[in-house]
């Protein structure tokens, strides 16, 4: 039996094909599968479960296709959908997980997250993470109306690209935008295992040099990359188009 990961698909409205493309991967690929893990950002933007986008709808019948399947739907947070709650993840009958988790796949240990953990040269992003972690400042947030949390999410994500051309001019994107190595190290030891799987970076790629094996998901903007695992293999593939 197979199981799924994958992260970063970003979906949002203005970009339908996108969704239209994860909806035909999760029948065609992923219902009957022994597990599909969404190791975060699945949506561009997610500022609560009342959002009332379109792709959230599609997304929500899609994922719950594949769960009504008997394939268990686990999903761990990312930067970009860190207020999904757990109304929404029963609308698509999903487990929501802490990052990171271990989890058991073919009877061996993989340590699973979302990845932005191990970006710790990025101490402004760092920063903002805990803020947004904080239960104080998610209850405050989504106790406000639907209008104002679609505009902070809209000034959030031009504050996004505006810092990402900031550090590129500087010269420090490469780095800052990445995980660091001592950061995947601690994290290696601390759990005691040695295979890893994320995303975030939207860098994928498999890494053997850090104190174990790193596995790093693709996002999905204009074609997917995801991960499987079976015969005691993980394996990065691009899906057709």
């Amino acid at each position: 039996m197979t199981t799924f990961f994958v992260s970063d698909t970003h979906l949002e409205d203005v970009a339908p094909d996108n969704t239209t493309r994860f909806v035909r991967y999760l029948s065609d690929e992923v219902r009957g599968a022994s597990a599909l893990y969404i190791l975060g950002d699945l949506f561009e933007a997610w500022i609560g479960d009342d959002d009332p986008s379109e792709c959230g709808a599609r997304a929500a019948e899609a994922i719950k296709g594949v769960s009504d399947s008997g394939t268990p739907v686990f999903f761990i947070h990312g930067n970009r959908d860190f207020l999904l709650g757990r109304d929404y993840a029963a609308r698509c009958g999903m487990q929501l997980l802490p990052d990171p988790s271990v989890v058991m796949v073919e009877g061996q240990p993989l340590l699973i997250g979302h990845g932005d953990l191990l970006c710790t040269d990025d101490a402004a992003y760092q920063q903002f993470r805990a803020m947004t972690r904080n239960p104080e400042w998610r209850a405050q947030f989504l106790a406000q109306p639907l209008a104002a949390r679609l505009a902070f999410a809209a000034q959030a994500r031009e504050a996004s690209k505006a810092r990402y051309g900031e550090l590129k001019a500087q010269g420090t994107h490469e780095v800052v935008g990445d995980v660091s190595k001592s950061a995947v190290r601690e994290m290696f030891s601390r759990f005691g295992l040695k295979r890893m799987i994320h995303g975030h970076t939207h860098r994928p790629a498999v890494h053997t040099d850090e104190g174990g094996e790193r596995i790093v998901l693709g996002d999905w903007y204009g074609v997917g990359t995801v991960a499987r695992a079976d015969a005691g293999a993980v394996q990065l593939y691009t899906l057709k188009t």
